[in-house]
């Protein structure tokens, strides 16, 4: 992937520090698309390609993950069509159209919708299906945000991760794990949208009636089984926080670190600002991608 985008940066974070508790944070909004989200499509299509003939490559999303797609099939020479949610993140939508892909979205209110309308229309053997949540080359690509971090900073204690199809945290816990075991991963839910939260503590699959957040990256409501089991080798701890708290600390970065993030992009530092641990802490900004109406909300 260092053929198409770089490390991205490690930064500390002064604002959020205090004395025997060092918070930096893991930029990853300058990649491609604004988010961690390049690094997981590019990796799966590309294996893909290798693996079999592809005519299109489709995906079911918020947003972050859609464009991610569009951004790899693009790059990688595939048509790509993408499956949303009716009211999705309109700058999301338009990272999705700018990269050329179509989009449907009549017909989904949430991302349930979208995933099924997304797998219905993907049963030809030449359309990929590429599902974040499941897909099993997916996570790689997340995975060598946990081996950068280990390389810039290697006395890092924590890691706090944002948690909503898990195949970031899958990735990044898998990779810190195998190398620094020691290094505590901390997971990060809405409180509104806590299906993988309930399913690490109760140890199976807990879906919810609703995951109503503004933190649309993070809104799932249906825990895969194998994700369940891989989170709960890898994860330490899971905090949830709220949609005001993680308002909260999208002001903060925006004011204090002069980082911009939208919710989910916020809610390790939201974690972080009620819940924060001695050593050196790396908060994930996992996306940069924050609509107009949040922004307002935030008062930025």
């Amino acid at each position: 992937m260092a053929k198409y985008f770089g490390i991205t940066p490690l930064l500390p974070a002064p604002s959020l520090s205090a004395e025997g508790s060092q918070a930096f944070l893991k930029v990853e909004t300058g990649l491609p698309t604004g988010s961690f989200k390049p690094r997981g499509a590019l990796y799966a299509l590309a294996t893909k390609l290798k693996q079999s003939r592809i005519e299109e490559v489709t995906a079911s999303s918020t947003g972050n993950h859609g464009a991610a797609v569009a951004f790899a099939a693009r790059t990688l020479g595939v048509k790509a069509t993408i499956f949303l949610p009716e009211e999705a993140n309109p700058v999301k939508r338009k990272n999705i159209e700018d990269l050329g892909a179509r989009i449907v979205s009549r017909g989904s209110a949430d991302l349930a919708g979208a995933f099924q309308l997304a797998k219905e229309y993907s049963s030809h053997p030449e359309i990929y299906f590429l599902n974040d949540a499941t897909d099993p080359d997916l996570p790689a690509g997340p995975a060598t945000i946990g081996l950068e971090i280990l390389d810039q900073m290697p006395g890092v204690t924590a890691l706090y991760v944002p948690m909503g199809d898990t195949a970031l945290i899958r990735g990044v816990g898998a990779a810190i794990k195998t190398i620094a075991p020691s290094v505590k991963i901390i997971g990060i839910q809405a409180e509104h949208a806590p299906s993988y939260a309930l399913s690490w503590r109760q140890g199976k699959p807990v879906p919810t009636d609703t995951c109503d957040t503004c933190a649309d990256g993070l809104a799932t409501r249906t825990p895969e089984d194998e994700n369940v089991e891989a989170i709960r080798r890898v994860v330490d701890d899971v905090v949830l926080v709220s949609d005001t708290r993680m308002l909260d600390a999208i002001r903060h970065l925006y004011q204090s670190e002069n980082v911009l993030a939208e919710p989910a992009g916020a809610a390790a530092t939201a974690a972080w600002l009620d819940h924060p641990l001695p050593g050196r802490s790396v908060l994930l900004v996992t996306g940069g991608n924050i609509s107009e109406t949040v922004r307002r909300q935030a008062g930025i």
